[in-house]
């Protein structure tokens, strides 16, 4: 990361917050799903993609999404692990890329990553190895599902986020604006 700026910092800050608060219903919704319907919780499980793909798609910045996975499991303390955990996933992607790529291709393969390796790390809490075949391919299909659609949410979110200009001076800057660019000087200037 070139500068950790105080705008980007503040954007991290109310972007972890805000999606604290959403992670704070889901935790609880999943909870209550968890002993009612266990399978059933696995639907809100995209939205604990949500806050690190909004950062990440908004700010294009390395470790944004879990410096915000950070934030927002403070905010939800009891869920911290799983804020952190969920936002390592969005990032994944872009430290394979050594964050010199945003393609959108990259959120939703960090989704479709999570949403296949999370039914494994939670296979002995939902009890899959007793589970019919239908009902284990339906869990990943649910999963996944779910964490593609929270990841589109996040990206719809911080599209629309960035259409109204908001955080405009804590994304990424192009190298030519850092000084970086061809035939530049240390300046940026020709």
């Amino acid at each position: 990361m070139s500068r950790v700026t105080t705008s980007f910092l503040l954007t991290c800050a109310a972007i972890g917050v805000a999606g604290g608060i959403l992670l704070w219903a889901a935790g609880w919704v999943s909870s209550v799903l968890f002993v009612t319907v266990p399978f059933a919780s696995v639907a809100v499980a995209g939205l604990w993609l949500l806050p690190a793909t909004v950062a990440l798609r908004l700010l294009e910045r390395p470790l944004a999404g879990i410096l915000v996975g950070v934030l927002s499991g403070l905010v939800v303390f009891p869920w911290l692990g799983a804020a952190i955990w969920w936002a390592v996933f969005a990032e994944i992607p872009f430290m394979l890329g050594l964050y010199r790529y945003w393609k959108t291709w990259q959120f939703y393969a960090g989704a479709l990553f999570v949403g296949i390796v999370y039914p494994f790390a939670a296979a002995a809490s939902f009890d899959l190895a007793t589970m019919p075949l239908w009902a284990v391919v339906a869990f990943f299909a649910l999963t996944i599902a779910s964490c593609v659609a929270g990841v589109g949410l996040g990206i719809l979110i911080a599209d629309r986020l960035k259409r109204a200009g908001v955080a405009k001076l804590a994304r990424r800057r192009g190298l030519a604006t850092r000084g970086l660019g061809r035939g530049d000087g240390p300046a940026g200037q020709h």
